[in-house]
Formats: C-alpha cells, structure tokens, sequence
C-alpha cells in the first residue's frame, strides 16, 4: 500500500515517438527546464501537468500552495528570453528543444512576467546573489510561458548508473511487488556517510522498506558528480544494507538549495514516488548559512498532516561519539564536542580531493575508497584535458 499521489493521481504527460513534424515553432530550454519536463510528465511533480501560469506562480511564492489550495512550495517555471517570448504567443504549440534533439511539446497558454526579486525573497529566504538557487533565478530568462506538457523523449540517461532511473510509477510497482506497506525516502546529494547511514536505519526500524533516492541533477560545482556518488550508494548498500529493506534510485532534479521550502517540496515528489514516511534532517537542502540548522523541520509547521500526507521524521544532527563508542547525538549523547567526530561536507570534499582519508567513524572505507578513486580520476581527466 504506497502512498496516493499528491492531489490523488500520479500525473502521465508522456507521449513517446510523437510525431511534431506540424508544430512550427521551437523553443530552446535550459538543463533545469529539461528535467523539470521530464519530472512533470512522469508524475514525480503531480499533480502539475505543466510549466505554472502566472496565477499559480504567485500563489506559490507567496502561500506555498496552488490556486487550488494544495501545498505546493516550488515555482516550476520555464524562463525564456525577451527575444523568445516575442515569438511565441498565448494558443501556441511548441515544440521544447536542448542541444538542438526535441524532448517535448508545449501548449502555450499565456507569457507572463515573474517578479524575481519577491520570488527570492520569499522562495531562498534572500535576494543575496552569491545564494546558487538566486544566482540561477537570476541568470535565466525575464519573460515565464506556462501550459501543459508533452514528453516525446528522454534525456540521455549516464550509462554508468542508466539503471538506477525509476518513474514514480515503477517505484510504486517495486514497492508492492517487495510487500512492502510502509516506506521511507531519503533525499540527499552528497556520499551517505556514517550520520545518514545512522538516521537511515534508525527510520528503517520503523517501516518496511528504506527508498534512497538521491539527486543526480545539477548542482553547484563543487559538489561531488553523481556518477561518483551513485558508485558509492552502491558499494554502500552492497556492504552494509540488508538488500530486501532497501531501493535505490535516482532523483533527477535540479538542486534549488532552497533549505525549508526545498524540504516539503523533496517530501512531496517522494510521496509521489510512493513513500509514506520522509527524513528531513540537519539543514536540508541548505546551503552556507542561509538557513537555520533545524528551519528544514520548522516549515512543516505550517502545513496539516492531510495537506502533505506524508509522515515527516525529524532527526538531530548525528555523528560518532568515542566516549559513547557508536552513533549519537544530542538528543542521546551527554557527551561534550570533544569527544564527536563531525566534519563538514566542504571538510570532507577538501580532504577526498586531496587524497586524506576520513576516519572510519565517519565513513565507511568502502565509500572512501571510491570516492577518492573517483575524484582523481576526475582530477586526472580534467588536467589532461586542459593541457590539450
């Protein structure tokens, strides 16, 4: 029994191999657009159905719901430039294109434009440029075209981890064929080190399944790449994870770095995945200090338990106590600083990509070892291409 979709069905805007050879006009978009075509047309975003209109949009910045009142806390826009929006107008059908391939059709119902100031404002919690999610905001196009959507295509899926793709709708299939009632989502964008692995199991004791489901779409620079990421989730699960408790697949969003709002969205789309149960730990979604620790757990405040339908977890930050000897934190730990190895993401991709390996309390060597091998190999790379 997984859980309803969001708005009670799981949105399909796929049409595979349409024929758009009567459709005139060509709008290009970014990689942030493609993925979010994708994510609306296999219903990872139900209940939208395409790009928002500039009623919705405004109602999400600022009510964190649809005009129709259900919980929405993202913006899911298509930007285009002054020039790109001159030639399209209200009644149009275009076709969507990245890299020059066609991936989907757009029925164009109206152009509108967004007020990115307030959308900053109210979305990142800052207007600060230096924010990524308000960089990106920023450098997209001024002019948003709204309208239902098409997928004709997919995207290239990575060779290296092509497998790990599920639609929400073979989540759901996988989840019943495991038997499994009960199921919690982990969101993350980084290696699952040992604090994740702790908050993993400890949700893991309480439903049937564990859905790992990390975010391969794009994200800052300096970020770990997925590819080396998704080999490290599976040498985790390999090693430590019992195989019929766990699931693996990929998220292919764009991270927004939205800290709390970010939060009940990634608990959304999970849902829709079929989860019943979702973790929300330290900072999710942040980024530098533009959040507070903990304000990813205070948003849900504002939103019923029937509004969001998904049973949220909330976990303290959690790391390895030498006194206690096992994982902890504060809220089971009596334990001073001194005696808990933490180190931060920025910490540990420093040291990975110079070959310094975190103690073992912190990550597993397993992990260690492909992330290193993973890094300089990209290091290498890099270098060499450079030289050419």
């Amino acid at each position: 029994m997984t859980n309803a979709a969001h708005g009670g069905r799981l949105v399909n805007r796929q049409s595979f191999g349409k024929d758009t050879s009567e459709i005139k006009k060509t709008v290009a978009i970014d990689r942030v657009a493609l993925s979010d075509l994708e994510l609306i047309a296999n219903g990872t975003y139900s209940p939208l159905t395409g790009f928002l209109d500039e009623e919705n949009y405004h109602s999400v910045v600022e009510t964190m719901h649809l005009k129709n009142g259900l919980a929405w806390t993202i913006p899911i826009t298509l930007p285009v430039s002054e020039q790109t929006a001159g030639a399209v107008s209200a009644g149009d059908k275009v076709k969507l294109s990245y890299n020059g391939e066609i991936y989907g059709i757009l029925d164009v119902t109206e152009k509108f434009r967004p007020d990115k100031e307030k959308e900053a404002a109210r979305v990142y919690l800052t207007t600060d440029p230096e924010h990524p999610g308000v960089r990106r905001l920023f450098s997209r196009g001024p002019i948003n075209l709204a309208g239902p959507v098409e997928l004709i295509r997919r995207s290239p899926r990575p060779a290296e981890f092509a497998r790990d793709y599920l639609d929400p709708a073979e989540t759901r299939r996988l989840f019943t064929e495991k038997g499994w009632r009960t199921i919690v989502g982990f969101q993350t964008r980084n290696p699952i080190h040992r604090a994740h692995e702790h908050i993993q199991k400890t949700a893991l004791e309480t439903v049937d399944g564990l859905f790992i489901n990390p975010l391969v779409g794009e994200t800052k620079a300096d970020d770990i790449p997925a590819g080396i990421r998704m080999r490290s989730y599976h040498v985790l699960i390999d090693n430590y994870y019992v195989k019929e408790r766990t699931a693996l697949a990929v998220f292919p969003a764009a991270m927004r770095y939205a800290g709390p709002r970010e939060a009940v969205f990634h608990a959304i789309c999970r849902k829709n995945f079929g989860c019943t149960h979702f973790i929300v730990g330290r900072d999710h979604a942040g980024v530098k200090d533009y959040y507070g620790p903990y304000d990813a757990q205070k948003i849900f405040a504002h939103f019923t338990r029937k509004e969001l339908d998904i049973q949220t977890l909330f976990f303290e930050n959690s790391y390895y106590c030498t006194k206690c000897g096992g994982m902890a934190s504060n809220k089971t730990c009596p334990h001073d600083s001194s005696f808990h190895v933490a180190l931060s993401g920025t910490k540990v991709r420093a040291m990975l990509r110079a070959g310094v390996r975190p103690p073992e309390t912190f990550s597993r060597p397993e992990v260690v070892d492909v992330l290193i091998e993973g890094l300089n190999r990209k290091q290498t790379a890099n270098a060499d291409h450079q030289e050419v």
